[in-house]
């Protein structure tokens, strides 16, 4: 008995490490017919150990989702060289061109739903892995994905346009900076669907609206880059309360004439410094007289020197200090206005 238990242990241990039974996948005419191109995306790949199983069965594994998405790759490109010939040939190599030609440029974008099976063969010290995709999974996928894409650039074209006419012009460009990365993506599903459902159709593809954003934000970004970014730093001090009487009443009046600010001085072309102190002058006839003595510096960025320095003085007068101190502040930003104003050009 102990001798049959013995033999049985050997056999199992025998088929354990060398009678394994290869998956169906290793064999390319079983793994097609297991998983037929019509129906499957698959990469597959093989690596000699040599540094360690788990360190090499990684790699085979990444191997092998690279083979796949090689191919995908492929059929992208093609598509697209393809489309532009086609369009070169009929005379519409213009607005929807710019579009694939800009917004279609190489992606870290990883294939959603990739499957990856791994097998070690002890006999030829080899690890295999295969790499799998259901085509019609995919297609859900990124048609889903698409629309979310697009509704997120939607959006945020939107909010663009509000901040906009509310001469938030800074704020407006991040909104449509929010766009291209997303671009890239909905383009990259459009490329997907395409190869993989030859019934896709522009209307699927959402493609007259996409390209109605791309260029509406492509429109919106040169036009603000036209405009001038004026980032401002202040202190004003109205006898110990601090407050920004000189500051609001020069951004209002060079938002009128196209400025827009920045809270970030990276993104400035011009940087204002704006500082504000009170003193009194004397009293008469129950009227308290202050000035305010406005030091202001204008650094163009782009000039990378200060085109404008002076200290502005106004006097203001009214039956309080508070009343006094706010009108001379007041006068003071009448003459900043008047002497930045035409330094800045929009």
């Amino acid at each position: 008995m102990q001798k049959i238990l013995t033999i049985f242990f050997l056999l199992f241990v025998s088929l354990v490490l060398f009678g394994q039974a290869k998956p169906d996948w290793i064999d390319n005419d079983l793994r097609n017919a297991n998983f037929p191109p019509t129906v499957f995306l698959t990469g597959f790949a093989q690596r000699m150990v040599e540094k360690g199983i788990s360190n090499e069965t990684e790699q085979v594994k990444l191997d092998a989702q690279a083979d796949l998405t090689k191919q995908i790759r492929l059929m992208i490109k093609t598509k697209t060289q393809s489309n532009i010939s086609a369009q070169s040939i009929n005379g519409q190599y213009s607005e929807r061109e710019s579009f694939e030609n800009k917004s279609s440029a190489e992606t870290n974008i990883e294939i959603n739903g990739i499957k990856t099976e791994t097998c070690f063969d002890q006999k030829t010290n080899t690890v295999y892995a295969f790499a799998y995709v259901n085509k019609y999974e995919l297609i859900g996928y990124y048609k889903n994905n698409l629309l979310v894409n697009i509704g997120q650039v939607d959006s945020f074209v939107k909010t663009a346009k509000d901040l906009e006419a509310n001469n938030e012009k800074a704020k407006a460009r991040q909104q449509l900076e929010n766009t291209q990365p997303l671009f890239s993506k909905i383009r990259f599903a459009q490329d997907i669907l395409t190869v993989l459902d030859n019934n896709i159709s522009i209307e699927d593809l959402q493609q007259e609206k996409i390209e109605t954003l791309y260029n509406v934000s492509t429109q919106m970004q040169a036009r603000l880059a036209q405009a001038v970014y004026v980032y401002v730093e202040s202190n004003e001090d109205l006898f110990g309360q601090k407050v920004n009487i000189v500051t609001n009443k020069v951004k209002a009046e060079l938002a009128k004439n196209g400025c827009s600010f920045v809270e970030n001085a990276a993104q400035a072309d011009f940087k204002l410094k704006i500082n504000v102190s009170i003193r009194i002058t004397g009293n008469f006839n129950e009227l308290v007289f202050c000035y305010a003595d406005t030091p202001i510096e204008l650094f163009d960025v782009q000039k990378q020197k200060t085109v404008y320095s002076d200290e502005i003085s106004e006097k203001g007068g009214s039956d309080t200090q508070e009343k006094a101190g706010r009108k001379a502040i007041e006068n003071a930003a009448s003459q900043v206005i008047e002497k930045i104003k035409n330094w800045i050009n929009n």
